[in-house]
């Protein structure tokens, strides 16, 4: 009787110890690169399954066609902030896949606001027009190794071009589209 029970007391405890909850981390930096892109950021926890992503970096953009001499490029800043739901860090935590780094998929609202402050571009004189957007996001982000992680994410949102302050007569409120594919360091 005493084995049995010392042994249904050791099961207990094992079920205990397991039944932990899944949290992201209090705090992660990371840098990260794209197709159309250079960005730091961080990400600092909220909740258990909350985290708010602070991010500044460099959009880039490309253009180029019959009417310019050569093929455009340019890069400006950009300015991110975005509350991220990890929703299946319990599911993964209990199918012993990895959740450092807050891995797992995630439900963002992705606010970015680029302003006109420089360009750094190959032609003389451009300027960016500053917009805002908003953009609900669905994602994932997995490890590579320790500290390499790559993220993909993809989303359907609305953008504010301040259009104004370049001359023209409206400012314009349009649709904008997030499609993500990025790879990056973890410190």
């Amino acid at each position: 009787m005493k084995i049995f029970l010392a042994t249904l007391a050791f099961c207990s405890f094992s079920l205990l110890v397991h039944a932990q909850s899944a949290s992201v981390e209090q705090s992660t930096y990371s840098i990260q690169t794209g197709f159309l892109g250079i960005w730091v950021q961080n990400e600092s926890k909220l909740s258990t399954t909350i985290a708010l992503r602070s991010e500044i970096g460099f959009d880039t953009g490309i253009w180029g066609g019959d009417f310019y001499d050569e093929t455009g490029f340019l890069l400006t800043p950009v300015l991110t902030l975005e509350p991220r739901l990890y929703y299946n860090l319990n599911k993964r935590m209990h199918k012993s896949r990895r959740i450092d780094g807050n891995s797992g998929n995630f439900i963002g609202l992705k606010t970015s606001y680029h302003p006109d402050w420089f360009v750094i571009s190959n032609y003389e004189n451009i300027r960016v027009i500053s917009d805002i957007s908003i953009i609900p996001t669905w994602g994932i982000r997995r490890p590579i190794g320790k500290h390499v992680m790559y993220e993909t994410g993809i989303g359907i949102g609305y953008q504010y071009t301040f259009a104004k302050q370049a001359g023209y007569l409206e400012n314009e409120g349009e649709v904008a589209v997030n499609l993500h594919l990025r790879i990056g360091y973890r410190f």
